[in-house]
């Protein structure tokens, strides 16, 4: 099963080719340049993993990292960092990383290291999803099945990018075509029985639990 990472790192070089790399060996690599563009990303989108820069501009890495499990967020996080040392380690992994990382790196063993994490944390599908249930990962929505395992939702390029609205952050309310809405409501429908995409008048669509 594909395992999803998301990159937070302010050096877009090592950021994309980081992702690129990941990508040749099976993981779905989700980037942000900031912590702030990463939060955002996290409001919708469910990752296995995070690799984590300490040293950015705005927010930096320990600050995020020590506000997302201030969230109860246990999403497994590595920190790759240039900022090496005992101190700075005990700082990091006393902050919530799970992994400290100097850099420069190898890549392998970053691989190998996100592999422990994964495999160590426990799964909380609860935890591990947005609030609906729904999961965003490399530009698809996914849902969980009775085995916990990621099913496709099979949705328009309309369609998607809609839900994608609806969900950034969740609850949104957003103008739609009154089909495409329609379509995405019989889809979700479908999948997620507790779900509905409701008219708010005058406004558009909102997505919200029915249970």
């Amino acid at each position: 099963m594909t395992k999803s990472v998301l990159i937070i790192d302010d050096d877009e070089m090592l950021r994309d080719t980081l992702a690129i790399n990941l990508r040749k060996v099976d993981f779905d690599a989700i980037t942000a340049e900031s912590s702030e563009k990463a939060a955002e990303i996290l409001n919708r989108i469910s990752v296995d993993a995070i690799v984590l820069d300490r040293m950015m501009g705005g927010m930096d890495g320990l600050g995020f990292l020590k506000t997302m499990r201030g969230k109860n967020n246990n999403t497994p996080v590595i920190m790759l960092t240039a900022m090496s040392g005992p101190e700075n380690t005990i700082d990091g992994l006393s902050g919530g990383a799970n992994d400290y990382m100097s850099k420069p790196f190898q890549f392998q063993e970053l691989v190998l290291r996100l592999n422990n994490v994964i495999r160590n944390t426990p799964i909380d599908n609860d935890k591990n999803t947005n609030s609906f249930g729904l999961i965003f990962s490399n530009g698809d929505f996914f849902v969980l099945n009775d085995m916990g395992q990621k099913q496709p939702l099979l949705l328009s390029s309309e369609e998607k990018k809609l839900l994608q609205n609806l969900t950034s952050p969740i609850g949104n309310t957003v103008p739609a075509i009154p089909m495409v809405a329609k379509r995405l409501r019989n889809k979700i429908n479908g999948v997620i029985s507790d779900l509905d995409i409701i008219t708010v008048r005058g406004m558009g669509y909102k997505i919200i639990r029915t249970k």
